[in-house]
Order: C-alpha cells, then sequence, then structure tokens
C-alpha cells in the first residue's frame, strides 16, 4: 500500500469518527419537552427516554389522584415521543452522512 493510498485510509477513518462524535454529542444534548393541553403538567425527557424534568402548576390540586396521573402518564409520554423523533433525526443524519464517506 503506498503512502498515498494509506493516507487516504487514514482520512476516511479519521472522518467516520469525527462523525460518530458529533451523533454522540447530538444524542446527549436531545431534551424534549411537552406540555398538557391545560399547561397544568410539564415533562423533560432526555434522548434515551429518562424523566429529566416534571414541572406542575399549583392547579392541579383541584384534581383527583387519577386524573392527575393521566395527566403527568401521558405528558410524559408526550416528550418521550418527541424525544424519539430527534433521536431519530440524529441518527438519520449520520446514516446519510456515512453513505456519502
Amino acid at each position: 500500500m503506498s503512502e498515498h493510498d494509506m493516507d487516504a485510509v487514514v482520512g476516511r477513518a479519521t472522518e467516520k469518527v469525527n462523525l460518530l462524535e458529533e451523533a454522540l454529542s447530538g444524542l446527549q444534548s436531545i431534551k424534549a419537552r411537552a406540555s398538557s393541553e391545560s399547561d397544568q403538567v410539564t415533562a423533560e425527557v432526555d434522548g434515551n427516554g429518562n424523566l429529566t424534568g416534571l414541572w406542575m402548576d399549583d392547579s392541579i390540586s383541584t384534581l383527583d389522584a387519577r386524573t392527575l396521573a393521566a395527566l403527568i402518564t401521558s405528558t410524559t409520554h408526550e416528550a418521550a415521543r418527541l424525544a424519539t423523533e430527534q433521536r431519530a433525526q440524529v441518527m438519520r443524519a449520520l446514516q446519510d452522512a456515512f453513505s456519502k464517506v
């Protein structure tokens, strides 16, 4: 293998590593928030689907436990769905970039 060929291999490998690092950074920075229709509950989820924040308006004190539980669950589910969309976008961008390298 010539020096030119070796430089090309190293260049492609370096480019792929950079693409992977960029994707990892993108995945780590994902934060998705969703609020209930009534704005009584807001949930934040990271790129792994972990709940990272939950905010509730004082008006929740008038809700019964089942209603509040359903509101928290549905709002958190929506935030997780949004985070999943963001994660898929990062992965599609990585896949597209790899296909061009």
